[in-house]
């Protein structure tokens, strides 16, 4: 028996067709998979009520960014991944110099640049020292005796002569360490992406063959 194949000029154009439509699937379920997980980790985040700021830091890139291919990837990933990565991981944190963290409390206010404020910067915009206070049960403080609490609950520097109105108050709370609580699971919503790509490819490929 002998067989015979004929490459037709029709036959080579429909398999270069398939391949371009193959091109377009996987590049278009790739990019559509990227897009879903950087909405679901938005969505996680905001749900989490670490705020829209942190949850637009998520972004999303196809590759190729320009083109097709068989081999399109998706990248997603954060503009403040440290911040993203432990609550995602709930981390242990102790002071980097091995002494205590600061924790402010709300009389202490907030950080010039609206972030959390430390000592020392509270001792600069305030001019008042703070002292010590160890406590054998519970976490030690810094606290500070000569202040008044504003009208939005915050110690500033008192300019009483007769001391009227000043008051001892705990500025900061002072652990030897912090456990983060778990507030996200990306990789949940990671592994849904990843898991819905085959589907998207063969719903992408079909709708382009129609």
């Amino acid at each position: 028996m002998k067989l015979k194949l004929d490459i037709t000029p029709g036959l080579v154009a429909a398999m270069a067709a398939e391949v371009t439509a193959g091109e377009k699937a996987v590049t278009a379920a790739m990019r559509e998979a990227g897009t879903g997980l950087k909405s679901a980790w938005r969505d996680q985040i905001t749900g989490a009520g670490l705020g829209r700021r942190l949850a637009n830091s998520i972004r999303s890139q196809t590759y190729p960014k320009a083109d097709k291919s068989l081999s399109a990837a998706a990248l997603v990933w954060s503009k403040a991944p440290v911040i993203v990565s432990a609550h995602d991981t709930g981390p242990l944190i102790r002071s980097k110099d091995g002494f205590w963290l600061a924790i402010a409390t709300p009389e202490a206010g907030r950080g010039l640049r609206g972030g959390r404020i430390t000592p020392g910067e509270w001792e600069r915009r305030t001019g008042i020292k703070l002292r010590f206070v160890y406590r054998k049960h519970g976490p030690s403080l810094l606290v500070t005796d000569k202040a008044r609490i504003n009208k939005r609950g915050r110690a500033v520097a008192s300019r009483s002569k007769t001391g009227r109105g000043q008051v001892t108050a705990p500025i900061f709370l002072l652990v030897p360490q912090v456990k983060l609580p778990k507030r996200l699971d990306l990789d949940r919503d990671a592994i849904r992406a990843l898991d819905s790509v085959p589907g998207l490819i063969v719903t992408n490929w079909v709708e382009d063959r129609l």
